[in-house]
């Protein structure tokens, strides 16, 4: 089989991007747990707090600087690969780039020395505002990145000139285009999702090895909180950004629901086979009526097919199918496990029951799993377009050879299962270690002399919580 180049690069940011993906959607969640450790142990002087916060916050630096790493490689692509787009879209999408380097990245690099090394150089305080301000950091890296990628699915606000380039006319329309509030509130709790089952995992598996040990109880107490609560929001936030994809993409929604044929009534597949080359969904399980119901809110409201638009427009429906179904899937085992726990937490066995500690661990990955599958529904959903509707995915190209983005895609392939799963690795061993250990060696910003360890400022050592203030 012979790939075009076309192919070849499509493969090529989809493999980079997905690597890249994983970090920030733990770093964003992982960086807000951070800052509620410290909160809760500034609030209540309770060492556990500090111990967590500083088992997790080299876990997290590790995880930051693979992210960047990973980030920008991105970049180059869109030099290489697809020059063509970057000119078209550059007036508008390059200033949306522009203010998450300036006002996000610049905001976490700033504060990151001061999170990672200064906790015994600063005051308490101004080292939890150095903590929150790399949170909120890595949620306003977010907010851009989303709006840059949310404008390609719905342009608004822009017009095309002479060059036949999109160029800004209305930036407020630009960064809050229609899809923006949905994707951004999909993605911002996928991501505090992804750190909550890891860190529900780890502290599942360290107490699978010690019953007795307090970090995993909270760990575990904590992510489970957070699974309980934040899942049926996602749930309902999926939905509404479900809706908001029908009305503006729904050659994407059909071929999520695997619909070849638009009807009302429209049935449920829960399961099936979507075949292209046959236009048909085959082997379907199905509930009749209940695919209208959820798109439309009506037993008896249409659902698009994919024989509604033309041939050349539609998405490759047995990709969008399964990837759709994996996310969704994933996200109601994430909901069983939560109302598990708050079985278990409401009869106090939370910390006691093997068999729910070793389901957690098993789903420590899971959160990974469903951005990803996530993101694969969105952007395979929106080809043949890279600006949907308006500039296709083989009019975006560089003038490059296949042979050329080959090579490239082979070294990308060996570079990346080499150096992160190197970093991989590290993190898993890590995350192994006991919270508060030995092994962990010296922690964030303990200053070392050559005859041992400078004492912690009293702040840091007086963890009564019934001290003087």
């Amino acid at each position: 089989m012979e790939f075009s180049a076309v192919d070849l690069a499509r493969f090529q940011f989809a493999f980079t991007v997905s690597f890249h993906i994983i970090f920030p959607s733990f770093t964003i969640g992982l960086a807000s747990y951070l800052m509620v450790l410290e909160g809760l142990w500034l609030a209540t002087r309770r060492e556990i707090y500090l111990t967590l916060f500083k088992f997790w916050l080299k876990i997290f630096a590790v995880a930051f600087g693979m992210g960047v790493v990973s980030g920008i490689v991105m970049t180059y692509q869109f030099g290489t690969n697809w020059s063509v787009f970057s000119d078209k879209t550059g007036p508008v999408l390059g200033p949306l780039m522009g203010y998450e380097v300036l006002s996000a990245f610049f905001l976490e690099a700033g504060f990151l020395g001061i999170m990672l090394f200064g906790l015994n150089r600063v005051g308490p305080r101004l080292h939890f505002l150095a903590t929150a301000m790399v949170a909120f950091g890595t949620a306003l890296s977010g907010f851009w990145i989303l709006s840059v990628n949310s404008w390609m699915h719905t342009p608004t606000g822009y017009a095309i000139n002479e060059a036949g380039q999109f160029v800004p006319e209305n930036w407020f329309e630009i960064v809050f285009n229609p899809s923006f509030p949905y994707r951004f509130v999909h993605m911002m709790l996928a991501a505090y999702l992804t750190t909550a089952f890891v860190v529900g995992a780890v502290g599942a598996w360290h107490l699978l090895k010690d019953r007795a040990n307090e970090g995993a109880k909270v760990m575990l107490s904590m992510a489970m909180w957070m699974a309980v609560l934040v899942t049926p929001v996602q749930i309902v936030a999926g939905d509404m950004h479900g809706l908001n994809t029908l009305e503006h993409q729904p050659a994407k929604i059909a071929a999520m629901e695997g619909h070849f044929d638009g009807e009302t009534g429209a049935p449920l597949i829960l399961f099936g086979f979507p075949d292209m080359a046959a236009a048909e969904t085959r082997y379907k399980i199905e509930v009749p009526k209940l695919g209208s119901l959820i798109l439309t809110h009506s037993l008896d409201g249409r659902v698009p097919g994919l024989k509604d638009f033309p041939r050349e427009d539609w998405p490759n429906a047995t990709i969008v199918f399964f990837s759709f179904r994996i996310m969704v899937g994933i996200g109601f085992l994430m909901l069983a496990i939560g109302l598990w726990s708050l079985y278990l937490r409401r009869r106090g066995r939370l910390a006691d029951t093997p068999v729910f500690h070793r389901a957690v661990v098993a789903m420590g990955p899971t959160g990974f799993i469903a951005v990803l599958a996530g993101w694969i529904t969105t952007e395979v959903g929106r080809q043949p377009y890279t600006v949907y509707g308006l500039l296709r995915t083989s009019d975006s190209i560089s003038p490059v050879d296949a042979p050329a983005v080959a090579t490239s895609l082979l070294v990308f392939i060996v570079v990346y299962f080499i150096v992160f799963g190197i970093g991989t690795g590290y993190l898993l061993r890590s995350m192994a270690k006991t919270p508060g250990g030995d092994a962990e060696g010296p922690e964030a910003g303990e200053p070392t002399r050559a005859a041992g360890v400078t004492p912690a400022p009293a702040y840091v050592a007086d963890v009564n919580p019934n001290r003087r203030r």
